[in-house]
């Protein structure tokens, strides 16, 4: 895939499910970092609010990961390149979640990729799984889906750094000294 590298200030805290992202994101916020929200949970968060159960929502998978990608993409082309920020996810996320459930990829998600750009991807480790009202699925899936993640963001030659199982400040500490 031929990718337009501008450059961006922007660094991605990634993983399967129930990694840590959420609580390394709001860690580094509290310190006065720029960051981001997830935005499968915040969709989620939304359309429960209008009535739809996360059955319901995950039942289409295809207008599921629009929606998420949509928000996603609204939100990136929001940030300014050299603003430094933290983003719980990225739009490539979303080709790692395709794969998982076996979409082939819409030409949105393939021209909002290829306009992509970060300055570093920060993999955590994955955690003990902890299931939650967001979270349909099991421990399988959230091996199968880390990997995924570790796959996308390696074939589109971003620069990786795997961020270790530790306390969630030596958590903080790592991902800071690494930017």
């Amino acid at each position: 895939m031929q990718i337009k590298r501008a450059y961006t200030n922007w660094h991605v805290i990634t993983g399967g499910p129930s990694t840590g992202k959420t609580t390394v994101i709001n860690m580094l916020d509290e310190r006065g970092y720029n960051t981001t929200i997830e935005h499968a949970r915040h969709y989620i968060d939304t359309m429960r609010i209008e009535g739809q159960t996360v059955e319901d929502l995950k039942k289409n998978k295809r207008k599921f990961q629009l929606g998420v990608l949509d928000m996603q993409i609204e939100q990136e082309n929001a940030i300014q390149p050299e603003d430094l920020v933290f983003l719980d996810r990225a739009i490539p996320d979303a080709m790692a979640y395709y794969q998982f459930l076996m979409l082939d990829y819409d030409e949105k998600l393939l021209d909002a990729v290829k306009n992509t750009s970060y300055k570093k991807i920060f993999i955590l480790d994955r955690l003990p799984f902890i299931k939650d009202y967001a979270r349909t699925e099991d421990e399988e899936d959230q091996k199968k889906i880390h990997q995924l993640i570790i796959e996308v963001y390696t074939s589109l030659g971003f620069p990786i750094i795997h961020v270790p199982v530790l306390p969630p400040n030596e958590r903080v500490e790592f991902i800071l000294n690494n930017i």
